[in-house]
C-alpha cells in the first residue's frame, strides 16, 4: 500500500471521509433541523455561485450561521490538536497542551486585556486582541519552562504540570480582576472566556486558515525531530537535530496557533490533549501517522463537541468550552493515572 509520510492513504481517506460526514451532521443538526438533502443542495448551489439566489430560512441559517461557525470550529479543532501533539513530543511529556500548561490561560489573559482596556500592538503586523493573545501566550512558554528547567533540569511530567497548574491560576485571577473592572463589556468578556464560537464569520475562518497552513505545515515537517525527541535531546544531536532551533520554531508556531485559536473562540480548553491521546491507540507513537491525522481528529473532536453544546439543551446553547473541558478532565485523569501505575510497576 502507498504511504504518504508514514500515513496511509487509506486512513487519510478514512479519515477525510468521516471529516466530511460530520461536517454535514453539523451542518443538518441544531436549534433548527434541516434535512440533508436540503443542506446539500444549498451547499451545492452556494459552490456554484448561486448562494444570491438561494430562498428561504435554510439558505440564511447555512449560509449566514452554520457554516462560517461550523469550518472555525474544525479549524480551532485541527489547530489545537497539532499543537498538542508538539508540545507532547518536544517535551515528551504525555500531559503536555496549552490548558495544562496555562499557555491557553495566558493568551486568554492577553486577549481580555485587550478587550477591556483596548490596548493594541500597533508595531506589529497583528495588533489588538489575537496580537496580545499570540504575545502572552509565547512569553507564557518561555516564563514556565525556565520555571520548570530551574526546579527539574530533566522538565519531569509532575514539575512542568505543577507549574503550569498553578501559572494558570494565577493568570485566571488576573484575569477576573480585570473582568471586575470591564464595566459594560462584562458580560461579553465572560462568555467569551468560555470557550464559544458563536457567531463566526467568514473572515474568522480564513484566518484561521492562514494560519494553520502556515504555521500547521511549520509542524508537520518536524515529525522526524519529534520522533527523534522521543529517545532523548542527547540522542537527537547525535544524529543531527538542530535541538535549539526546533524547540524555537516550534514553541514560536504553538504560541500563534493558540493565540489566533484564543483570540478568535476564547479559552477551549483540553483539545490538545484529548484528541491525540484517542489517536494514539490507532496510529501509534510514529508522529509521521500522528501529526496529520491530528489535523483530522481534532476538527471531528470539536465538531461534534460544538454540535452537543448546540443541541443538549435547546434552544438554549452550552459553551463549547465547557463540553471539552469535561471530555478532557476524563481523559487527563485516565492519562495521569496509566501514567503513575506504570511508574509504580
Amino acid at each position: 500500500m502507498k504511504r504518504s509520510g508514514g500515513f496511509t492513504i487509506r486512513t487519510r481517506l478514512i479519515l477525510m471521509l468521516l471529516t466530511v460526514a460530520v461536517f454535514l451532521l453539523c451542518m443538518c443538526v441544531g436549534s433548527v433541523t434541516i434535512p440533508l438533502g436540503e443542506t446539500v443542495e444549498v451547499l451545492r448551489n452556494a459552490a456554484r455561485g448561486l448562494a444570491q439566489s438561494a430562498e428561504g430560512n435554510a439558505a440564511d441559517i447555512l449560509l449566514s450561521v452554520r457554516i462560517p461557525r461550523v469550518l472555525c470550529v474544525a479549524l480551532v479543532g485541527a489547530a489545537l490538536s497539532i499543537s498538542g501533539v508538539v508540545m507532547q513530543g518536544l517535551l515528551k511529556n504525555p500531559l503536555a497542551d496549552g490548558s495544562t500548561m496555562g499557555v491557553s490561560a495566558a493568551a486568554s489573559l492577553g486577549a481580555v486585556v485587550s478587550m477591556a482596556f483596548g490596548i493594541t500592538l500597533p508595531a506589529l503586523p497583528l495588533s489588538g486582541t489575537m496580537g496580545m493573545a499570540i504575545l502572552f501566550a509565547f512569553l507564557s512558554l518561555l516564563l514556565i519552562l525556565s520555571l520548570a528547567y530551574r526546579l527539574d533540569a530533566s522538565l519531569s511530567t509532575n514539575t512542568i504540570i505543577l507549574i503550569g497548574v498553578i501559572f494558570s491560576m494565577f493568570v485566571s485571577s488576573i484575569s477576573n480582576l480585570i473582568i471586575t473592572f470591564a464595566g459594560e463589556k462584562v458580560k461579553t468578556i465572560t462568555f467569551w472566556t468560555l470557550g464559544s464560537l458563536q457567531g463566526s464569520s467568514y473572515k474568522n475562518a480564513w484566518i484561521l486558515f492562514v494560519f494553520l497552513v502556515i504555521c500547521g505545515g511549520i509542524m508537520l515537517t518536524m515529525a522526524e525531530e519529534l520522533n527523534a525527541f522521543a529517545v532523548g535531546e542527547d540522542n537527537a544531536r547525535t544524529i543531527g537535530v538542530n535541538v535549539r532551533r526546533v524547540k524555537l520554531l516550534a514553541l514560536i508556531s504553538v504560541s500563534i496557533l493558540v493565540g489566533v485559536c484564543v483570540s478568535i473562540g476564547g479559552n477551549i480548553a483540553f483539545v490538545g490533549l484529548a484528541t491525540p491521546h484517542i489517536l494514539r491507540p490507532f496510529t501509534g507513537a510514529n508522529h509521521k501517522r500522528l501529526l496529520p491525522a491530528s489535523l483530522y481528529g481534532g476538527a471531528i473532536f470539536l465538531m461534534l463537541a460544538d454540535l452537543v453544546g448546540r443541541v443538549i439543551l435547546r434552544p438554549r446553547e452550552l459553551p463549547i468550552g465547557v463540553v471539552t473541558s469535561m471530555v478532557g478532565t476524563l481523559v487527563f485523569l485516565s492519562v495521569f493515572y496509566k501514567g503513575r501505575k506504570g511508574a509504580k510497576e
